[in-house]
């Protein structure tokens, strides 16, 4: 698949995901927002923050992109932490709303992407190249593991169940995040497979959403079979 394939497929991905989080969200209020999300530290209106303020950030990475003008995703990582922080102590119509604008502002600018815009590149956060394609892949990672991370009755299997075979996108985000901590290995998630290393001499299996939550910092490994290794937090 072309880059331009690739965004288009996986922006209808997201379109998938922004209708399910508009569900998921739409009947939060106050008491809702303010209890404990499923990340240590971070109540639910916290983590809608985050989701918004992401949007946004990759649209500015999309921008980057698609004129080669620098836009970096935020401007600190201060400026970052203090705009989720002021985000989250928002009323819980104006964070619902926000959530939903910030949505729909990433999905206007990357459905107006040019064809030849999607393979040319920004700088993510660590300062790595990323293509305007791997962006959208961003985008998706973040509202599929968010979403989870809301703890409404959505873990990571019935999230990835959503996307299809664009579950793969969502795992494969994660391993090449983490590929600094993974050693040679095979994942394997029923139709999927994942390998990483010239020679990998283990196999690790479960579900696709099991190896997302491990991958991810969200589970030890625990369910998976195989001989898992240990790789560090998440941060």
């Amino acid at each position: 698949m072309t880059a331009s394939e690739k965004a288009h497929a996986r922006l209808g991905g997201i379109r998938k995901l922004d209708d399910e989080w508009a569900r998921v969200i739409g009947g939060l209020g106050e008491p809702e927002l303010r209890a404990p999300s499923a990340l240590p530290g971070w109540s639910r209106a916290h983590v809608l923050a985050h989701v918004a303020r992401n949007a946004d950030g990759l649209r500015n990475l999309l921008i980057w992109a698609n004129t080669g003008v620098e836009t970096p995703m935020y401007p600190s990582a201060e400026a970052r932490e203090a705009d989720i922080e002021a985000g989250a102590r928002h009323p819980a119509a104006d964070l619902l709303a926000d959530v939903v604008a910030s949505a729909a502002r990433f999905a206007e600018y990357a459905e107006a992407m040019p064809d030849d815009a999607w393979a040319r590149e920004a700088r993510n956060r660590q300062g790595a190249p990323v293509t305007g394609a791997v962006v959208v892949r961003m985008r998706l990672s973040e509202l599929a593991i968010h979403l989870a991370d809301l703890d409404r009755g959505q873990d990571l299997d019935r999230v990835l169940g959503l996307l299809g075979p664009l579950a793969e996108d969502v795992v494969q985000h994660a391993i090449t995040s983490r590929s600094a901590h993974l050693p040679a290995l095979r994942l394997v998630a029923g139709e999927f497979e994942w390998t990483m290393g010239a020679a990998p001499g283990v196999t690790v299996t479960g579900t696709p959403g099991e190896l997302l939550a491990w991958l991810s910092g969200r589970s030890d490994g625990s369910a998976l079979d195989g001989d898992v290794p240990r790789i560090p937090a998440w941060s």
